[in-house]
């Protein structure tokens, strides 16, 4: 195979590119201000090629294969190139345009070849291997055996045992790849960012609260319209399909969502799924794998694909005969007010449903959005933290920022011990993807002596202030910042010594533990009463809400729990293919998730197509994660529930078990010298309702 050259670049191109110095910054923080696009391209092949020389010292040691010149060498190895990533990738979702992404279409080849490289070189898995044979008698502590132990099982586990022939076909397969799910991912960005609804008739705003209007209003105006503007994020999407009358527009908003990547046009994603899932089949066959699943799951809490359907048929048995329930009560609601010709769709179901849960218990997000504030309601879950685990924050507009929005924060341990960095990313804006996130701008490690702390954001895409509102957040907004606060607490708490084992560099099946635990205190009174105030008058939200809060916080619980479900099942129909696939994909995508569905099946709609999380996001053959993650949380929340949900100690057990130690040692073994035992799915059917 062919191997990329690199382009030669003048003095002058060096010396004024930022990623070629130490940054001169707050804590080593990215210069954003003087970054700009013509330097990355630069960056990467400069960070490229200085890995490979780091590499090529590796191989060419003198001296035996030992922990440290090898493993520990290895580790440390390609600075730059983490660098330059960091800052490129983090953009590249919440803050990208076109060019940027020319360039990921450019340098994403390079970095597959340049990371096979490493992984398919013989000589360099060679020492790795003698200095693994030596595992028993090397005396290493707990962390260390398990970078060794991760160490080769990452190269084993990505061809370096393979023949030459082999690895050539692994080295090719890898590459497409990873440009097929980056291209996946754009088309999805691109088609989901060119549809706009315009609405110029207020007649077509019946049953939309006034904040909704004032948003699409304000949509509109920016984008230099009259009327009011509508598009497919979440803070336009969701509260539309909640409360528009108007059902035909229901339906159009629909099949806009539910066919992006689906309208065989230059963003069609069809063929990019029968690619990549073929692609990852190859692979995973040409590493000795039956299906792609067996080969994800082999490192993972899981295990293997028949734990994992175990799992999903188990909450599917649990769950059905609620989500039925549910599915009667709300198309009886609908046909007590339509008429007796009504079938309930899927853009129906929103709508009805928080028609009938506002009567059930007299609760909305209109009544409780005036108590959720953004700025309170961040300051009410900074304060969680510090109760929990003593940690503070404070501002700091030193700190430069990628864009206006973000807000970068210094946070303090108990005892005013330098922690982390935060960057807070809120709202929706042209060229960042929908949804909620968190990553690392730097891992946390200990190098000489020195623990270099880390740097880390969480992106939303929250309802943004108009220009007589401050943005006012709904419960489901509120329970995303939790979450995705929970991965930055898993990130800021690291304390460990390789950046490969820190934060959230654990199992898939494990990561979302921390994230989901922190939703958990959003249906407690006592935190409750700290987070919601008025953004008028500073009251406190009334107790007689707070408690129509917690009764609804179960309302459509099964539903919900089966529409996670079809994702986890269509995910592991997809991975667990054993021969090529070439068929039609509706037709794949509703039988993978037949049994959990509950009305109608609309034709031309497909999810695969925008089903980012699988084919660009990480969570192929993990999507299960999440609802094992459920259990994980509702069992740990258990112990917070005994104690007292503020309970310090509870909260450090948690911490010094879980937060602090990363991929440091098997998930299991953390939870349960957390817990005390291994969790069971009663505590979640019991807090769901299901079980009493």
């Amino acid at each position: 195979m062919e191997h990329f050259t690199f382009t030669k670049y003048n003095d002058a191109e060096v010396t004024n590119n930022p990623f070629f110095k130490e940054y001169q910054t707050p804590y080593g923080t990215i210069p954003f201000d003087k970054i700009k696009i013509e330097h990355y391209e630069p960056a990467f092949e400069e960070g490229i090629k200085q890995r490979a020389q780091e590499i090529d010292r590796i191989i060419h040691n003198s001296d035996s294969p030992t922990f440290e010149n090898t493993i520990v060498a290895l580790e440390r190895s390609g600075q730059l190139l983490n660098r330059v990533s960091s800052a490129f990738f983090n953009l590249l979702s919440a803050e990208s345009n076109d060019e940027m992404m020319e360039i990921s279409q450019r340098i994403s080849p390079r970095l597959s070849e340049s990371n096979n490289d490493i992984i398919l070189n013989e000589k360099l898995f060679d020492r790795i291997k003698k200095v693994y044979e030596q595992k028993h008698t090397l005396q290493l502590n707990t962390e260390d055996a398990k970078l060794l132990q991760e160490t080769y099982e990452s190269f084993a586990e990505n061809g370096a045992n393979l023949h030459p022939e082999d690895k050539e076909k692994f080295r090719k397969l890898s590459a497409e790849e990873s440009l097929l799910s980056l291209t996946f991912d754009q088309n999805v960005l691109k088609d989901e960012n060119s549809y706009e609804m315009l609405l110029t008739q207020e007649a077509d705003l019946e049953g939309l609260p006034e904040s909704i209007r004032e948003a699409a209003a304000l949509q509109a105006k920016e984008k230099g319209k009259n009327g009011w503007l509508f598009n497919l994020t979440a803070p336009s999407y969701i509260p539309f399909m909640r409360y528009s009358a108007k059902r035909e527009l229901r339906e159009k908003m629909y099949r806009a969502r539910m066919t992006i990547g689906n309208k065989n046009d230059p963003y069609d994603n069809k063929e990019n799924i029968k690619k990549i899932v073929n692609t990852r089949l190859a692979i995973a066959n040409l590493l000795g794998y039956e299906t792609y699943a067996d080969y994800a799951l082999h490192r993972r809490m899981a295990k293997k694909p028949e734990n994992v359907y175990q799992l999903l048929n188990d909450l599917l048995e649990a769950y059905r005969p609620a989500a039925m329930n549910e599915y009667n009560k709300i198309q009886g609601f609908a046909l007590g007010m339509e008429g007796k010709n009504f079938t309930l769709m899927p853009w129906d179901w929103s709508y009805y449903a928080e028609k009938l849960k506002d009567l059930t218990f007299n609760i909305n997000d209109e009544m409780t959005r005036p108590y959720f504030e953004l700025e309170n309601v961040k300051k009410g879950v900074f304060g969680l933290a510090t109760q929990l685990y003593g940690i503070t924050f404070q501002e700091n507009k030193n700190i430069a920022v990628y864009h206006p929005d973000v807000t970068p924060y210094e946070v303090y341990d108990a005892d005013n011990r330098f922690l982390a960095i935060l960057y807070t990313d809120f709202h929706p804006r042209d060229g960042k993807q929908s949804g909620a996130w968190m990553n690392g701008m730097k891992g946390q490690y200990r190098l000489n002596g020195k623990d270099s702390r880390p740097h880390i954001v969480i992106v939303m895409n929250f309802t943004k202030p108009t220009e007589t509102k401050p943005s006012l957040l709904t419960f489901d907004e509120v329970e995303t910042l939790l979450h995705e606060f929970g991965h930055a607490l898993h990130g800021m708490l690291a304390d460990g010594t390789y950046e490969s084992l820190s934060g959230t560099n654990v199992y898939r099946d494990f990561v979302e533990l921390p994230s989901q635990l922190m939703e958990n205190w959003l249906t407690e009174k006592a935190f409750l009463d700290q987070i919601a105030l008025h953004y008028q008058t500073g009251e406190k939200i009334p107790e007689e809400m707070v408690r129509k809060l917690i009764d609804a916080s179960n309302f459509n619980t099964g539903y919900l729990c089966l529409r996670q479900l079809s994702f986890g099942f269509l995910d592991m129909a997809w991975h667990t293919l054993a021969t090529p696939f070439d068929g039609n994909i509706p037709t794949f995508e509703q039988s993978a998730w037949k049994a959990t569905q509950i009305l109608p099946v609309v034709t031309d709609t497909l999810m695969s197509s925008s089903f980012g999380h699988i084919f660009s996001g990480g969570y192929a053959a993990g999507y299960y994660g999440y609802k094992w993650a459920e259990v994980l949380d509702a069992d740990a929340f258990a112990a917070f529930k005994t104690a007292g949900i503020f309970n310090r100690e509870v909260a450090n057990s948690f911490r010094d078990n879980i937060l602090s130690k990363g991929g440091t040692e098997d998930p299991m073994t953390l939870y349960i010298r957390f817990r005390g035992k291994k969790p069971t799915i009663d505590a979640l059917l019991k807090r769901n309702g299901i079980k009493k």
